[in-house]
């Protein structure tokens, strides 16, 4: 009994929980979150359920770990000299964000599940961090750091988010510029007095790239954030009465 035991053990102790996480990311990237089950993840890893159990108690825990190792890859590569601008830095963390979102495409469900669900968690705190810091450097006061940078990271996980629908979205199965093409074409032929301003950018939606699109989108928030908070400004005082 002794013996087994101790095999047991080290058993246990040769399957780490990075080996887990690494196993439950590929099951998530090959079959979404359904095909990522305790059944498939103890077939992948060749070994029984107790072993995992002894490092992840629960699916939703290895979901909250598959992400944070995603996330923490993706922040870590997205590091940049420190002689760079802010601007850069938000920037490399927009497009290591994206660029995560678009590779694991579950990954965008389960980064707005933490944001609404585990806020205090280590997910939303690493991304709000690397975010945070930047917006520090841009000059803005203290007052305005949580908004400034609430304001970047919804932008960029709502963008991203959208862009990797749009990268998957069934449809025709026709490439890219036909899909486009027929978007365009199909708001064109709308009402022009019900929908002038959607006919006159049906050209532009056309020839957008996703990637030009998402960087634009981050520097008309920069743009907002520095017009609002000018380095070495004062902070400003709110209205009288709000």
């Amino acid at each position: 009994m002794a013996t087994r035991t101790r095999r047991s053990q080290r058993r246990t102790e040769a399957l780490s929980r990075e080996r887990i996480v690494e196993a439950a990311v590929e099951l998530l990237d090959a079959a979404g979150e359904s095909g990522l089950t305790f059944r498939a993840l103890t077939e992948r890893l060749a070994t029984g359920p107790g072993a995992v159990y002894w490092h992840v108690a629960n699916k939703d825990e290895l979901l909250a770990a598959a992400t944070e190792g995603v996330v923490t890859t993706a922040l870590t590569e997205a590091a940049v000299p420190p002689e760079d601008s802010p601007q850069e830095g938000v920037r490399a963390v927009a497009l290591g964000l994206s660029g995560a979102i678009e590779e694991h495409p579950w990954l965008a469900t389960q980064l707005a599940l933490q944001l609404a669900r585990n806020p205090w968690g280590t997910v939303t705190a690493r991304i709000f961090e690397s975010l945070g810091r930047r917006v520090r450097a841009l000059g803005v006061p203290e007052s305005g750091w949580f908004t400034a940078t609430s304001a970047l990271l919804h932008y960029i996980l709502g963008a991203a988010g959208q862009n990797a629908a749009n990268a998957t979205a069934p449809g025709t199965g026709a490439e890219r510029a036909e899909f486009l093409g027929a978007v365009s074409a199909a708001w064109k032929d709308l009402d022009p007095d019900d929908y002038p301003f959607t006919r006159a950018v049906a050209d532009q939606m056309r020839e957008h790239d996703d990637r030009e699109q998402f960087l634009a989108g981050i520097d008309f928030v920069l743009t907002g954030i520095t017009t609002l908070h000018p380095p070495g400004a004062p902070p400003r005082t709110p209205p009288a009465g709000t």
